[in-house]
């Protein structure tokens, strides 16, 4: 039995259509997208897009040490890893130590504008693949308040190593 409700617990997790993709985490990337950048994170704007969207998208929390909060199908295939494992990583996580002063001095950069664009660096998947990110974009993920919830980051551009 206690397999059954893990299963659910997981399910219900996950983006599916079980629980509509997570649409109400999904419309917060978007809108606050859309509100940073003036322009559409897609163009069909909707959660079962994004999570299917042929692009990695990504969100932290608020924490000290923030938690990945999503990672689309393409981000937890980039970083080879599934919903669960992803969403209990320190985002910190996805770079190796030796470029992660980079990446927080970025994190700074973005908080004082709310978004930057162009942004490049080195990452690293669960089983050690390196790879470079370029022309990323990250944002502030704010709710329908405007209060900060998070940050987000989304890249077309990426080379194994």
């Amino acid at each position: 039995m206690w397999g059954f409700f893990r299963f659910m617990q997981l399910v219900m997790k996950q983006p599916s259509k079980l629980n509509h993709f997570q649409t109400k985490h999904a419309n917060l990337l978007m809108h606050s997208y859309q509100r940073f950048t003036g322009r559409a994170l897609l163009a069909e704007a909707d959660a079962k897009s994004l999570y299917h969207a042929p692009f990695p998208v990504l969100s932290h929390n608020t924490a000290d040490d923030p938690i990945l909060t999503y990672g689309n199908l393409a981000a937890q295939r980039l970083w080879e890893m599934d919903w669960e494992a992803l969403t209990q990583l320190p985002s910190r996580l996805t770079a190796e130590p030796m470029h992660r002063d980079q990446r927080s001095d970025m994190f700074e950069q973005m908080r004082t504008k709310g978004w930057i664009a162009n942004y490049e660096g080195i990452r690293i998947s669960a089983t050690g693949k390196r790879f470079r990110i370029k022309n990323a974009i990250i944002w502030t993920v704010t709710d329908r308040a405007g209060q900060r919830i998070g940050e987000a980051a989304t890249f077309k551009d990426y080379t194994p190593l």
